[in-house]
């Protein structure tokens, strides 16, 4: 079933309207645009028939304004010879030409105006479908949008990922365990050779340091005794 009944509820039409009552936008959208395409070729081709109309009538009214013009040289032909009865047929049927050609000219202004109409048409169910395709596009972002947000939360909800977090704290408080453990052990020991010596030969650096700075302070203080 068919969303418009005629091109001028298309024209007319609230897209936002009509997505906000249907149950399913995408739905919706969809059939929109598949209606907007198939009422655009049909508006197109009565279009071209039209043009098409309108040639040949222009065809015709050229037609008839030439006979016209050649009824007229007969009855002045007719004038100068002294015919008066040739002349007055020949522009009786002048007359009747110039009647048909106003008609033909009447139609042609009709058929102009409905051109022009038709011109407008096609032009707001152009800007009609491109708005729908913009709206087709936009609820399909969202949607993937919405769809990737959807997939992301639930992962970040997934036992299995809580439950990997928490086999995580579990190794790292074995770890602890271990490592304090191994610290356990050096309690109350006496500190291995190696450590011994490296500790007597920093408290060796330090004591020489200090011997040389008490040697500079004697030495500055020297002087000012001596005075």
């Amino acid at each position: 079933m068919g969303i418009f009944s005629r091109l001028t509820d298309i024209v007319n039409s609230n897209l936002n309207a009509l997505l906000d009552r249907a149950g399913d936008p995408e739905k919706i959208i969809r059939l929109i645009i598949q209606e907007m395409e198939d009422t655009l070729v049909e508006v197109r081709s009565a279009a071209v028939r039209s043009i098409a109309e309108k040639k040949g009538l222009e065809r015709k009214a050229s037609e008839l304004r030439a006979e016209q013009e050649d009824w007229q040289r007969k009855a002045e032909l007719a004038v100068a010879k002294g015919r008066d009865d040739l002349a007055k047929a020949a522009l009786h049927a002048k007359a009747r030409v110039g009647q048909s050609l106003r008609a033909l000219e009447q139609q042609l202004a009709q058929l102009g105006e409905a051109l022009a109409r038709q011109n407008e048409d096609i032009g707001k169910l152009q800007a009609k479908l491109a708005d729908a395709k913009a709206r087709e596009q936009s609820l399909a972002a969202r949607q993937k949008t919405a769809a990737t947000r959807l997939k992301t939360r639930t992962r970040l909800h997934d036992e299995r990922i809580t439950d990997a977090f928490a086999r995580f704290e579990q190794v790292e408080r074995t770890l602890d365990e271990v490592e304090g453990q191994v610290e356990a052990y050096d309690l109350g020991r006496k500190p291995a050779l190696a450590q011994e010596f490296a500790e007597l030969e920093a408290d060796a650096g330090l004591e020489e340091e200090l011997e040389a700075l008490k040697s500079r302070l004697a030495n500055r203080l020297a002087p000012a005794a001596k005075g």
